[in-house]
């Protein structure tokens, strides 16, 4: 399960635009608008949750899930420099 902020904190990190995640995933510019500007858990198709965190993944992202002690989050899987 994840979360807008997620989404958001992910793009942020590989300094991508809305519009090129939009073209990354396959996913629309209104989607991604929307699904951003929700406060917590995701709601949407799960297929296009999928797309968007696939796409994020493939740019070098990770996904933390959460447990009881710490929020999820996410983090580069490389140095940025490795990643470009």
């Amino acid at each position: 399960m994840r979360i807008a902020a997620q989404l958001r904190a992910a793009r942020s990190l590989l300094g991508w635009k809305q519009t090129e995640l939009a073209k990354k995933s396959g996913v629309g510019i209104a989607t991604i608008r929307r699904l951003e500007a929700q406060s917590d858990i995701l709601r949407g198709m799960s297929e296009t949750v999928w797309k968007l965190q696939k796409a994020l993944e493939n740019g070098g992202v990770i996904f933390i899930d959460g447990d009881e002690s710490t929020g999820p989050g996410v983090r580069l899987a490389k140095s940025i420099s490795d990643i470009s």
